[in-house]
């Protein structure tokens, strides 16, 4: 992990079927590092679903070495409780590859995360998308749609940082 005061955070959209992530450096602005989606064979055990996303994100730790992890925490109420077991799963995967490589990690609702990037909270995927590749600089929009979703949750992390270290310094 790094000591510098602008942190890697690696972003996760957790997800059985693909999970979203992104790596982005902190500093006065934020700056792209990687990304991608995890997809775990949907016709293989639950077991080995979480097994894979557990290992594809302790291997994007080791391989990026993020200061910290965020992690969209899914809004209950707006799907069923099937998916949200699973999202809850998939999360649990996610935390605990930070966990054991003694990464901390916090969560926000999506709509603290779609706020932002965009300002506005009830955004739609793609909106998160095009926000997230303006706000980077990057030519081209972050695929697929998850990792701009992991990528947003890493930039919504820095933002919230940034304002709790403010306010901080704003206390003495």
């Amino acid at each position: 992990m790094t000591t510098s005061s602008e942190p890697i955070v690696l972003g996760i959209d957790p997800g059985l079927r693909v999970c979203g992530w992104g790596v982005v450096r902190g500093g006065s602005r934020a700056a792209y590092i990687a990304s991608g989606a995890i997809k775990p064979n949907p016709k293989a055990p639950m077991t080995t679903r979480l097994l894979t996303l557990y290992d594809s994100i302790r291997d994007i730790i080791v391989s990026h070495q993020p200061d910290e992890l965020a992690i969209e925490d899914p809004f209950v109420g707006s799907i069923q409780p099937a998916s949200a077991l699973a999202i809850g799963q998939a999360r649990a995967a996610a935390v605990l590859a930070a966990a054991t490589n003694g990464i901390e990690v916090e969560f926000y609702a999506p709509a603290a995360v779609k706020a932002a990037v965009s300002g506005y909270g009830q955004g739609d995927k793609r909106q998160v998308q095009s926000m997230v590749r303006m706000l980077l600089g990057l030519e081209t929009p972050p695929e697929p749609l998850d990792a701009a979703d992991a990528i947003a949750v890493a930039i919504c992390h820095l933002g919230l940082r940034r304002a709790r270290a403010l306010e901080r310094t704003t206390r003495r």
